[in-house]
């Protein structure tokens, strides 16, 4: 069996002994005779597997008993319209901190249904940072306020929980959720699509505060409606069930790895080894302002770009793969998620130092 060490941004590498567990159950799943994938979203065994998935989900992230948390499908970029459907509650503006690519696209969506206030925005500095709390432009009677907590494509992230006040704040989590603990009692409503953090591609997470559901325009599809998937129990129609099972065995190996404190410890010691490296010398260099450098997705460039395909070229070689940065900013990017381990890393920065090394 052949593994390479996976960089990709989602589709993602797994925990590898998730992996093993699936192989093993992929035929017969606990003595039931039966795979996962034939399961019956209705049967004792897929109700049993999604609800001791929901509860160490709500476990490892300290979900309170006035959320409700959701397996829905669609995506993250299918929640850009779910929320202002669900979220308005008759308002008629909502606010958005834009730090990348993903909070525009979620604002150009969300601009469909409502009025779009950028109360702040680091797109004039080509997004390297996060605004300053101080500068943002809020509006009280706002539905809620939009943030990207980690920007994937331009490896920026907030380093705590903002504070909105009386405004529900909402937050896509896609890249960094469960990376490190956080505070659920912050948020309205956080959400994620699986395929980073979590699990397969397929299911996309919502944790929502129950005063926020229930008042969902006229016109929202019953399958997009929150109180109506809460109701139902994400099965208002058949559910991702594999992408569901997977996820729910990540979140057993985020408990049995010492929780969210263990696992953004480990997040931690891994980006710290790589920008240090990046900061160390001319070769590479990192755009993004030390203080709001993502722990998750690691963008770097070369000193000459020329030698980019060079460098991915011989990436492959020595195994390591997903490295191509996204093609709207280009350069590379290395993804740290959960899964990654730190000797992968090491991996990653002994191949840059033999490259510069040569090339230099």
């Amino acid at each position: 069996m052949k593994r390479i060490v996976n960089f990709s941004a989602g589709p993602a590498t797994l925990p590898f002994e998730v992996l093993q567990q699936v192989q093993a159950e992929l035929l017969d799943w606990q003595g039931c005779g039966m795979s996962v994938m034939e399961m019956s979203h209705r049967d004792k065994e897929f109700m049993s597997i999604a609800q001791a998935a929901e509860a160490d989900l709500r476990e490892v992230a300290g979900i309170q008993a006035n959320y409700k948390v959701l397996f829905m499908q669609g995506g993250a970029t299918g929640q850009f319209s779910f929320i202002p459907m669900n979220l308005l509650r008759g308002k008629q503006g909502i606010d958005f901190v834009l730090t990348g690519d993903w909070g525009k696209k979620a604002a150009k969506e969300a601009a469909r249904y409502a009025k779009v206030n950028v109360a702040a925005s680091s797109e004039t500095d080509k997004f390297a940072n996060v605004p300053a709390r101080a500068s943002w432009k809020l509006d009280p009677g706002a539905a809620y306020v939009h943030i990207t907590s980690n920007e994937t494509i331009h490896g920026v992230e907030f380093a705590a929980d903002p504070d909105t006040g009386a405004v529900p704040l909402v937050a896509d989590m896609s890249s960094n959720i469960l990376s490190r603990p956080f505070d659920v009692s912050k948020y309205g409503l956080i959400y994620a699509g699986a395929q980073k953090n979590i699990g397969p591609s397929g299911v996309t997470i919502v944790i929502v505060r129950d005063d926020l559901i229930g008042q969902a325009a006229a016109n929202t599809p019953g399958i997009f409606d929150y109180k109506q998937m809460a109701d139902n129990e994400s099965m208002l129609n058949t559910p991702p069930c594999f992408a569901w099972y997977v996820s729910g065995l990540v979140f057993k190996w985020i408990k049995d790895n010492g929780g969210l404190k263990g696992v953004g410890e480990r997040n931690a010691a891994k980006a710290a080894l790589l920008y240090d490296y990046i900061d160390s010398q001319d070769f590479y260099r990192n755009p993004v302002a030390k203080a709001d450098r993502s722990r998750m997705n690691v963008p770097f460039t070369l000193a000459n770009p020329e030698l980019d395909a060079e460098f991915l070229k011989g990436a492959k070689a020595a195994e390591l793969s997903g490295l191509k940065g996204h093609r709207s900013v280009g350069g590379m990017r290395a993804s740290l998620y959960n899964a990654m381990t730190l000797e992968g890393v090491r991996q990653l920065v002994d191949y840059m130092k033999e490259f510069a090394r040569i090339r230099a």
